[in-house]
C-alpha cells in the first residue's frame, strides 16, 4: 500500500483516537468508555464522529440502551485492533532497544574454546545483563567470522584473524598451550616439559590451531587434522605420541586415564582470543561491557592472560 493514498482526514486521525473507538467498542457505552479513558462523554463523542468522518462510515448504532457496530462497523473495528496491535508491536521492539543488545546476544565460540569457557560465562552473564539472552553457535572462526559480517551474528570470539570491513575486534586474553600425551609416553609423568624435549614428528595437531604445522612453515611440524579437540584427545589415546591443546580445557582431558596433560616450560606459545564485532553496530556501549566481563571471567581462570587494554 502508498501511504500517499491515505486521505488528509485519516491521517489526522491518532492513535489515541483509534483506541477511544475501541473503547466504546469494549464498553458498550460512552459514559463508561469516557471514564476508562480518562475523557469526558462530550470529548470521547467528538472523536469518534472524528474517526468516522475520516473513514466515511459510521462505526456505531446510538440511540440505544448499549452502544453496538454497525454491519460495516464491525469489519472497520476489527481493522482498527490490527492497526493498534501493530501498533503495540512498535513500541515493544523499540522498548527491546532500550535493553542491552535489544533483548539478544547472538555469539559465535570456536568449538575448540566454547566448552571449556562457556560453563564460566553463563552464570554472571544474566547478573550483568539481566535484559538479554545469551545464544550460543560453535564453529570454526572463519566460518563466524563470515556469519558476523554477514549479520547472522553479533559477536564472535576468535584468534586474530583479517576480519572483513567494518569488524572491529579488541584482544581478551592469551591462552596458552600444553601438552597432551598418552598415558604411556615417556614424558607422560612430568609436570612440565620444554618444547625442546618434544619430537614434532609425534604431534597431532589442530587444524583450526595449527594449520602449516607445530613449527608454522607448512613442512613435518607434526600431523595436522581438521578435527575437534575431543577427536584430537581421541587420536592421541589411539596413535600416542602428543598434542598441543588450549589450557582451558586441561581439566577435561586430564580426567580421561588413557591420558595425561603436562604444562610447557619458560614462554610457552599458545593462542590469542579477541572479541570481534561490526562497527556498525548499535550496541556498542554494551560489547564494551560485555568484553570486560569476558576479561574478568578469563582473569579467574588459571594459565590465562587478560591482554593489557590498549
Amino acid at each position: 500500500m502508498q501511504h500517499s493514498m491515505i486521505s488528509t482526514a485519516l491521517s489526522a486521525v491518532s492513535l489515541r483516537d483509534l483506541a477511544l473507538v475501541q473503547a466504546v467498542h469494549r464498553h458498550g457505552s460512552f459514559n463508561s468508555a469516557a471514564r476508562a479513558m480518562h475523557i469526558s462523554p462530550s470529548g470521547l463523542s467528538h472523536q469518534v464522529q472524528k474517526v468516522e468522518q475520516a473513514l466515511g462510515a459510521p462505526l456505531f448504532e446510538r440511540g440505544g440502551r448499549r452502544i453496538v457496530p454497525t454491519a460495516g462497523g464491525r469489519l472497520l473495528l476489527e481493522r482498527i485492533a490490527v492497526v493498534l496491535d501493530a501498533a503495540e508491536h512498535l513500541q515493544q521492539a523499540a522498548r527491546a532497544g532500550m535493553v542491552a543488545f535489544g533483548g539478544e546476544l547472538r555469539l559465535g565460540v570456536p568449538a575448540s574454546l566454547g566448552p571449556y569457557l562457556l560453563p564460566h560465562l553463563v552464570e554472571p552473564f544474566p547478573q550483568h545483563f539481566p535484559s538479554a539472552r545469551l545464544s550460543l553457535s560453535e564453529g570454526k572462526p572463519r566460518g563466524l567470522l563470515r556469519r558476523l559480517h554477514e549479520g547472522e551474528l553479533d559477536a564472535v570470539l576468535a584468534p586474530p584473524a583479517s576480519a572483513p570491513s567494518g569488524i572491529a575486534s579488541r584482544p581478551l586474553f592469551a591462552e596458552p598451550w600444553q601438552v597432551l600425551f598418552r598415558a604411556d609416553h615417556p614424558l607422560a609423568n612430568r609436570a612440565s616439559v620444554t618444547l625442546d624435549e618434544l619430537d614434532e614428528a609425534e604431534a597431532t595437531l589442530m587444524a583450526e590451531s595449527h594449520p602449516d604445522g607445530i613449527d608454522g612453515q607448512g613442512g613435518h611440524g607434526g600431523h595436522v587434522q581438521d578435527v575437534s579437540l575431543e577427536s584430537l584427545a581421541a587420536l592421541v589415546g589411539l596413535r600416542g605420541g602428543y598434542a598441543l591443546v588450549p589450557a582451558l580445557a586441561r581439566e577435561r582431558l586430564a580426567s580421561m586415564p588413557e591420558l595425561t596433560v603436562a604444562q610447557l616450560e619458560d614462554a610457552a606459545p599458545g593462542r590469542q582470543i579477541a572479541l570481534y564485532w561490526r562497527e556498525a553496530s548499535p550496541w556498542h556501549a554494551d560489547i564494551q561491557a560485555f568484553a570486560e566481563l569476558l576479561r574478568d571471567v578469563a582473569g579467574g581462570r588459571p594459565g590465562l592472560r587478560v591482554e593489557p587494554v590498549g
